[in-house]
């Protein structure tokens, strides 16, 4: 059985998200009823889905932005509490180029989907994580390299 398929029962969850970006900028999300919090979109799979596949319907649904899913990025690993529980959670980012679409198609699960500068995102996303996953996708969008 795979670790996915496990999700919950076992206090693991995998989960897979996007750092999607046009120019100089990256999509973030503020996720339903938490307006102090700053994220990346990120969720978890369908059956049979990729984590390609995940991470690019998530950034759709939660952004109502088409995006072309490139390489991995990296992971952000946290726990977290359900029901009681302890569940370690791991989130495989796959860095993404904006194809089409406008923010305004956001669905329910966000309350606010957002262009910001890839800069500015360094210090306002609100999981160290995902911050570093930022400085990461700057790394490799520079343009000196090849």
């Amino acid at each position: 059985m795979s670790i996915e398929r496990r999700r919950g029962r076992d206090g693991v969850e995998i989960s897979y998200g996007g750092v999607a970006v046009r120019g100089r900028d990256v999509l973030v999300i503020t996720p339903a009823g938490r307006r102090r919090v700053t994220a990346l979109p990120k969720g978890g799979p369908h059956a049979g889905e990729t984590g390609e596949e995940t991470a690019g319907r998530e950034v759709r649904e939660e952004t109502g932005i088409t995006v072309e899913v490139g390489q991995r990025l990296g992971d952000v690993s946290y726990v977290y509490r359900r029901d009681g529980r302890r569940i370690r959670k791991t989130v495989h980012f796959y860095l993404c180029r904006f194809v089409s679409g406008s923010t305004e198609d956001h669905d329910h699960e966000v309350d606010d989907a957002r262009w910001i500068p890839l800069e500015e995102a360094l210090t306002s996303l609100s999981y160290p994580g995902e911050r570093r996953l930022i400085a990461r996708a700057m790394t490799m969008l520079a343009p000196d390299r090849h």
